[in-house]
């Protein structure tokens, strides 16, 4: 397979610089198992004007949640702006989920991220770029499911998933890989960078630190195309996108299925990407993005069904061991669950009801223990929910202002757009802010530039889900979002 000849045109020399950098950030902890190794990658950009860094990171989050402190984004802005001259620097989490800890030292991985970016700057040389795009639609799924009655049921590991005759469909997931390829001045690759959606969860059976399927399709790319190319991931609108099987119980997990396809889906496009010079345009903007102020009367709200379903409840003939035995007789056998149909047909002829009146008396007990064990679910479900509300009033409190003031970062390298927000942004915010922009290769980076949890779309909010729940904007953030990623983009 070849990745030069058919994708360079011969133009003018190249004016734009690219570099790139990459340093290891995995734990050493002792004991702790390590299924591939987390990293540091930085792709560097200099067209005489402008000097920009984009960092990902093998990382659940830029500050916010889990190990990557609040201070790193700003410690590590200043220290590259200082040493090597960089204003503008883009810092996207892959959002990998192994168990912590997962990490370096704050200190160290701080460290070997400046690390990264200045080998990525001692290693500028002329290149050209090219922005493309593929697809890959069996690896997500969209995890809310829609009910029947209108709802959101999230699937997820934390509770059990709805009862069939509930679900009416999937919502929407967008299957779109974006690439930007980046071409020496020979034509062949320096640099291949791929985004995606989909959140990473749990790399193996046995809880491993793990970069998870990206990982395993980076490590592909840079085999098949070789030359000593640099691959990138960037994560996307992932905030209710997962992988199809990551609840399916009855197998080991395996995410190198996963990371073959995503592999795949670049190298079929990369051939076919053309190169040519580009200059990079970056453009920083704030917005204030309004705090919920109904965390209490959702609590409420809970609080009151939580009241009903404890009401619910019933005492039952059955435990768990009875209860299993004759579920599983009166599914599999509905008209004679009690015996052999033999059986029934001597009991009928003798005119003795005992068998009939038994398997009645019994399904009933069965639909109550069934209707206590749908109680005792929601009972659970609720519990968490509580929970997180009280923390969102709390983060929302402790802040001592009504808005949170939201970093929006875009950039453009030729063809190929990145706009990035510290938001887990919802597939249909994803796809808003992509069709709204004026430029065909568009490409939406959450987990960016920090951590403000999940953020959905306005109509989303009373269809409840976890991710509406874990959300600690108001529904206008939406709006102010869109209005201000759309300005930005036509800025370009």
């Amino acid at each position: 397979m070849s990745f030069s000849d058919d994708a360079h045109h011969a133009t003018a020399t190249p004016t734009l610089l690219g570099g790139v950098g990459r340093r290891e950030i995995t734990t050493r902890a002792p004991g702790r198992r390590v299924r591939d190794p987390l990293f540091a990658r930085a792709l560097v950009f200099d067209d005489g004007a402008t000097r920009f860094a984009l960092v990902t990171l093998d990382v659940v989050a830029i500050g916010g949640i889990c190990e990557v402190p609040d201070t790193f984004l700003p410690r590590l802005r200043e220290q590259v702006a200082a040493e090597l001259g960089i204003a503008q620097v883009m810092v996207n989490a892959s959002h990998t989920h192994p168990p912590e800890p997962i990490l370096c030292s704050p200190d160290v991985l701080l460290s070997q991220t400046l690390a990264a970016v200045r080998e990525a700057v001692q290693g500028l040389e002329p290149v050209r770029v090219g922005a493309g795009r593929g697809r890959e639609e069996r690896i997500s799924m969209n995890r809310n499911l829609r009910l029947k009655n209108g709802g959101h049921w999230t699937v997820r590991h934390g509770n059990p998933s709805p009862p069939e005759e509930e679900v009416a469909g999937l919502e929407e997931v967008d299957a779109e890989v974006g690439i930007l390829r980046v071409d020496r001045a020979d034509g062949t690759p320096l640099a291949v960078l791929c985004h995606f959606a989909c959140h990473l969860l749990f790399g193996d059976p046995h809880g491993s630190v793990s970069a998870n399927f990206p990982g395993v399709a980076l490590k592909m790319i840079e085999e098949c195309v070789g030359g000593g190319v640099m691959g990138f991931f960037v994560q996307g609108a992932a905030g209710d996108v997962v992988d199809v099987g990551f609840k399916a119980f009855h197998q080991c997990r395996d995410v190198e299925p996963l990371g073959l396809m995503l592999g795949r889906a670049v190298l079929r496009e990369l051939g076919g990407i053309a190169t040519a010079p580009a200059k990079v345009t970056v453009h920083t903007a704030c917005v204030a993005l309004p705090r919920r102020t109904d965390s209490r009367e959702q609590m409420a709200a809970l609080q009151a069904e939580q009241r009903e379903l404890l009401a619910s409840l019933r005492g039952c003939a059955l435990n768990f061991k009875t209860f299993l035995g004759l579920y599983l007789s009166h599914r599999l056998w509905p008209q004679t669950p009690g015996a052999e149909l033999h059986s029934y047909l001597v009991a009928e002829k003798a005119g003795n009801p005992d068998l009939v009146e038994m398997d009645e008396y019994n399904r009933s007990q069965i639909a109550r223990y069934e209707q206590n064990l749908r109680a005792m679910e929601r009972l659970a479900t609720i519990e968490d929910e509580l929970a997180t509300y009280t923390r969102h009033e709390e983060i929302n409190t402790a802040s001592g202002s009504p808005v949170e003031e939201t970093e929006l970062q875009v950039v453009r390298i030729g063809e190929f757009v990145l706009l990035g927000a510290p938001i887990e942004l919802l597939t249909e915010v994803g796809l808003a802010v992509k069709r709204a922009s004026p430029h065909p290769y568009t490409f939406v980076a959450g987990f960016t530039n920090g951590y403000m949890h999940y953020g959905p779309r306005p109509e989303a909010y009373a269809k409840g889900g976890y991710e509406v729940i874990e959300c600690y904007l108001a529904p206008e953030w939406c709006a102010l979002f869109e209005a201000k990623a759309g300005e930005l983009l036509r800025e370009l």
